[in-house]
């Protein structure tokens, strides 16, 4: 089997297309023509990722985040970038991100945290089509739940170690707007949608105040919102593909710790 036909896999279920246009998705490095020995997924592309595919003998890595964002100058080792793509090229080791295509799928990314939650009633909180693409999704929890519960159980099922949060307008809340990686800008979108509370990541500072006691905002972390990933990329290939290894990353690439 080809590396191109496992990649078919990926961008049947979530189309290249989907993707925001300051995105890069697609192939990092390597040929698509090269037979798979073994598939690595992952959220992030580190130097410590690339070992591991090394070790475990798999000639293709899929993860979420592009290695490659904003472009590359030179090829000098002097930052962690270009070191991962040169070990990786130097190994033969094809890198492919699916990033916010499957962000955008309607079975992607915001849909792993939603099912996380036990919600119902599903609907895209900024649609892309009439397909049911787009970023974020708004939904409501099976009961009335007190919200400071609720936050405790997110801290819980997605094991952060801490969940930011707004101000407490809402005792209760039913109705939950979710959106995974940085949802700052759906803001306006979740409160439009009459949310009680919206789930995301990397609120900055300012953006706590576009709250305005109407909706509280939840940050559960980036890698926290994300970290599900790597399952959803295994159970879109694990359907047709049997005959070689599919293995989860067992590196640590969340960036942010806390004491």
């Amino acid at each position: 089997m080809k590396i191109a036909d496992i990649i078919a896999e990926i961008e049947s279920y979530a189309p290249l297309n989907l993707q925001e246009s300051y995105d890069n998705s697609g192939y990092m490095c390597g040929s698509h023509e090269t037979s798979v020995k073994g598939v690595l997924l992952a959220i992030e592309i580190t130097e410590r990722v690339v070992d591991e595919a090394i070790e475990k003998g798999c000639n293709l890595i899929i993860s979420h985040h592009p290695i490659i964002f904003k472009g590359i100058k030179s090829l000098s080792t002097d930052n962690y970038v270009n070191r991962a793509l040169i070990k990786a090229i130097k190994n033969d080791i094809t890198i492919y991100a699916a990033h916010t295509n499957i962000d955008s799928v309607s079975n992607g990314v915001s849909m792993t945290i939603a099912q996380r939650l036990g919600l119902n009633n599903l609907r895209v909180l900024d649609p892309k089509d009439n397909l049911g693409n787009g970023l974020g999704l708004i939904g409501e929890l099976p009961d009335t739940t007190d919200t400071v519960k609720l936050l405790h159980d997110i801290k819980r099922i997605f094991n952060c170690n801490i969940v930011k949060h707004s101000e407490l307008c809402h005792p209760q809340v039913k109705r939950v707007a979710v959106c995974g990686g940085a949802g700052a800008e759906f803001i306006e979108h979740a409160i439009q949608e009459k949310a009680d509370i919206y789930i995301t990541g990397d609120i900055k500072h300012h953006d706590w105040y576009r709250a305005e006691g109407k909706i509280v905002i939840a940050d559960i972390g980036h890698y926290e919102s994300e970290q599900f990933i790597k399952e959803l990329f295994y159970n879109i290939l694990i359907k047709k593909i049997t005959n070689f290894a599919i293995l989860y990353s067992q590196s640590d690439t969340n960036p942010v710790f806390v004491v």
